[in-house]
């Protein structure tokens, strides 16, 4: 779920920052720049692990700004395609249900991938189970495993001008999301296993 990625980067510091070690003015650059943001085809940053290595600093003309070379370990939220996961319900609809982590919250298990024979209750807006003459309810906040199934990548170029001022774009999209499954054994809510 959680992986070490590898980057370098050029981190620019100010000099409001000098009265700080060196090492933490640039894992702090870093935090500022990575954490809690999407990188394409990386995934969800949570934030600097370790510096491998920093280049002496360049002072820039005029601007005091101190640059320097830094290649940097970041601890990554991104799991596997079959990886089995923990999570809240957070919404149901009549074309599946999100699920919500504590940072992350853009998980949508369609209809199609819930047990078979489930139904969605539009009364309850919550899904149903019927196995064997019994019904097991999918409540909102109730914590189920999942199965990772596919990502989804966005690219969330900057608009033009024109089409901010005119309004004529579609919905923004989460940068990354994750498709999921609840058709197997001891996956759905926790209570039932």
């Amino acid at each position: 779920m959680f992986i070490l990625t590898t980057i370098s980067d050029l981190v620019q510091i100010s000099p409001e920052d000098f009265q700080k070690p060196s090492a933490e003015s640039i894992e702090d650059n870093l935090n500022a720049k990575y954490a809690n943001k999407v990188v394409q085809k990386i995934g969800l940053c949570i934030c600097v692990y370790d510096i491998l290595s920093a280049s002496d600093g360049l002072i820039g003309h005029g601007t005091g700004i101190v640059n320097v070379n830094v290649e940097c370990r970041l601890i990554v939220f991104r799991p596997f395609k079959g990886e089995i996961v923990a999570g809240r319900i957070s919404s149901a609809s009549d074309d599946g249900m999100r699920i919500a982590l504590d940072f992350f919250d853009d998980i949508f298990v369609p209809s199609n991938l819930l047990f078979p024979d489930s139904t969605f209750n539009a009364q309850e807006q919550c899904w149903v189970w019927s196995n064997e003459g019994q019904e097991y309810f999918y409540d909102k906040t109730d914590w189920v495993r999942f199965r990772v199934e596919q990502e989804h990548w966005t690219d969330l170029s900057p608009l033009a001008p024109s089409l901010r001022e005119t309004g004529a774009y579609s919905e923004r999209k989460s940068p990354y999301s994750i498709t999921a499954s609840m058709m197997q054994a001891g996956l759905g809510p926790v209570q039932w296993w």
